[in-house]
């Protein structure tokens, strides 16, 4: 008999011109830990590397998406990280540019970190069952993955406040309503209709798709130079509010299933 082998955390596959990364913890809703990010990190720099890829898909297995960030990684002090390229951010993709157009196929719930995935990338496809939203703010947290200084981006202010303020999630019709993604599509089919998707993409000029990109991304020396104060801003932040009473009191309360006590301290 062989041991158990322990599955990849994510899975890199070619489909033509095309890598597909899939998040693979279906057990815990493809939540981000350390191994995640190594992962899904090297695996988008290794498209980045090769002119062969023309597009990057990214999805989870399962039915869900991404539940965010693993609690149990962060309650044991883990680093989620990739250890080697902390810069890359959250999964190690969403301070991690490349040049080729990245799709996110939301095949389930993409709450927190999941959002923060989906605003990450260039296009969205997202089933019917997708729920989006950013519920840190339950938690006595902020979105500090992009999510707070991106959401205003992609949506009406208005609408990306009562989101921010709220915590409360928004359905994929809701969100293809407000432009945050770019199709609804049958549950069980965001894979297929991101790669169709890509395919409308990697028949053009791929010097003149990543060159579009770059610009209409505003990116300097492989960086997207007006997303560089607003993560100044989410570090200063995130700094003062995780080590607050209230950080620590809205996980317990989600653990112990009672409504969290704010202090405000």
């Amino acid at each position: 008999m062989t041991a158990d082998v322990e599955a990849p955390a994510a899975l890199a596959e070619r489909r033509g011109n095309v890598l597909v990364i899939t998040l693979n913890r279906p057990e815990a809703r493809n939540a981000v830990n350390k191994a995640v990010s190594v992962a899904v990190g090297d695996a988008l720099q290794a498209a980045q590397d090769d002119p062969e890829v023309r597009a990057v898909v990214i999805t989870g297995a399962g039915e869900s998406f991404c539940a965010g960030a693993d609690l149990k990684a962060i309650s044991r002090r883990e680093n989620l990280f990739h250890p080697d390229h902390g810069e890359w951010g959250f999964a190690g993709y969403v301070h991690h540019y490349i040049d080729k157009p990245t799709i996110a196929a939301v095949n389930g719930t993409a709450l927190g970190g999941g959002t923060e995935l989906a605003l990450a990338s260039d296009l969205v496809v997202a089933e019917e069952r997708a729920k989006f939203g950013l519920p840190e703010v339950k938690r006595g947290l902020i979105a500090a993955a992009g999510g707070v200084f991106r959401i205003v981006d992609h949506l009406p202010r208005k609408v990306a406040m009562e989101l921010l303020f709220t915590g409360e999630p928004m359905s994929s019709a809701d969100a293809l309503k407000w432009g945050l993604i770019n199709q609804v599509v049958p549950d069980g089919t965001a894979v297929e209709a991101a790669l169709a998707l890509a395919e409308r993409i990697t028949c053009n000029a791929p010097l003149a798709v990543w060159a579009s990109k770059r610009v209409a991304m505003g990116v300097d020396d492989g960086v997207i130079a007006g997303d560089e104060p607003g993560w100044s801003r989410t570090m200063r932040e995130i700094g003062t509010v995780i080590r607050s009473e209230d950080a620590k009191e809205g996980p317990l309360a989600f653990a112990q299933k009672r409504q969290p006590v704010w202090k405000a301290k």
